[in-house]
């Protein structure tokens, strides 16, 4: 099972990094309504400019600790959650605008890999927490 959550970490992580650092600028079809860029997604989904440049400093922030974490566990629980909660705010958002379902399709991807990424390094946080 460990094996399985490691190779989800790294897929949620490249996944994450190809999008907010190779992709931030180019169409995809999967972006909200008629975006051709993240800045444009964002703005799409009436958020303000700045609420980009956070999420994308949060998701690479998070890719990063899912990487760090296949040496470092205890950095993977609290990285796996952080990108759900940023994939459930996805989701909504593409409701919020009425996209076709296929739209969401990644963000749900990635919710239900941080799912059972998170379930799986439970046990590695609850170890941790009982030495404190």
């Amino acid at each position: 099972m460990q094996t399985i959550v490691m190779f989800f970490q790294v897929v949620v992580a490249l996944g994450l990094l190809n999008v907010w650092l190779l992709r931030f600028n180019q169409s995809t079809a999967y972006r909200g309504g008629n975006a051709r860029s993240m800045p444009e997604e964002f703005a799409t989904y009436g958020l303000p400019s700045w609420s980009t440049y956070v999420v994308g400093a949060l998701k690479v922030g998070a890719a990063i600790c899912l990487i760090a974490g296949l040496w470092m566990p205890v950095l993977v629980l609290p990285a796996a959650l952080l990108v759900s909660a940023l994939m459930l705010g996805a989701l909504a958002m593409h409701l919020k605008v009425n996209d076709p379902w296929k739209k969401s399709v990644p963000a749900l991807s990635i919710l239900l890999l941080c799912a059972v990424i998170s379930w799986g390094s439970w046990g590695e946080a609850a170890g941790l927490l009982s030495r404190i």
